[in-house]
């Protein structure tokens, strides 16, 4: 499961974006497969139109839609589970949706939010950007 800071990173060639990359080319070539939370299409979406304006943001989304990514979308026991881990972790609401996406999945969270540290999923934590 790809979180939206990994989508970020590989976008931006952040440190962590060939580890990224490298699961995207899996993904293509179906050894691998990647999800991704419609809550990370959202946030894509919202971040670079407010950075960078309105273009680059759809066509960041548009970017997004095209990569070999299965995109999660709400169900009322995705739901539930993001509410649960909302209710007794202090997440995001976006972030609650996107480790429920990664449970309901049993997929490995790719991410570089030392939040999702308290979260029972597996994880991945790519490198954090360099300041």
């Amino acid at each position: 499961m790809l979180d939206t800071s990994a989508l970020l990173t590989l976008r931006d060639d952040e440190p962590g974006a060939a580890r990224v990359a490298d699961l995207l080319e899996q993904a293509q070539a179906r050894t691998v497969q990647c999800f991704g939370s419609f809550m990370s299409l959202m946030e894509v979406l919202y971040r670079v139109w407010r950075d960078e304006g309105e273009a680059a943001g759809r066509l960041a989304h548009e970017q997004c839609l095209a990569l070999p990514v299965v995109w999660t979308h709400e169900t009322p026991d995705l739901l539930k589970k993001a509410a649960a881990i909302k209710a007794t972790c202090p997440l995001s609401v976006a972030d609650a949706w996107i480790a429920a996406s990664a449970i309901e999945q049993g997929a490995v969270l790719i991410h570089k939010d030392p939040e999702f540290k308290v979260v029972p999923v597996r994880q991945e934590l790519l490198p954090l950007k360099e300041k």
